[in-house]
């Protein structure tokens, strides 16, 4: 779930410790300021580095947090199936 303007819908395509490819409908503007919720790996503040036509690319501060986050989100992915 990406929440910018209004919550919309978003699936993983890739991350690391520093951004993320989402698969989703919304359409933030460049350089805003949104939230990623991942069911499992918690929240992240980014911002809007990239729009494409199948979604978004996102950037966040690299960190220990970050790290955390990524490493939780790719662990959460790996254990569905």
């Amino acid at each position: 779930m990406i929440l910018s303007d209004a919550p919309a819908p978003a699936a993983l395509r890739e991350i690391s410790g520093t951004g993320a490819f989402l698969e989703t409908n919304a359409r933030p503007p460049l350089e805003s300021r949104v939230c990623f919720h991942h069911p499992e790996a918690g929240a992240i503040d980014a911002r809007v580095t990239a729009i494409a036509s199948d979604g978004i690319r996102i950037s966040f501060a690299a960190g220990i947090g970050s790290m955390a986050f990524a490493l939780a989100a790719i662990a959460a992915d790996m254990t569905q199936g």
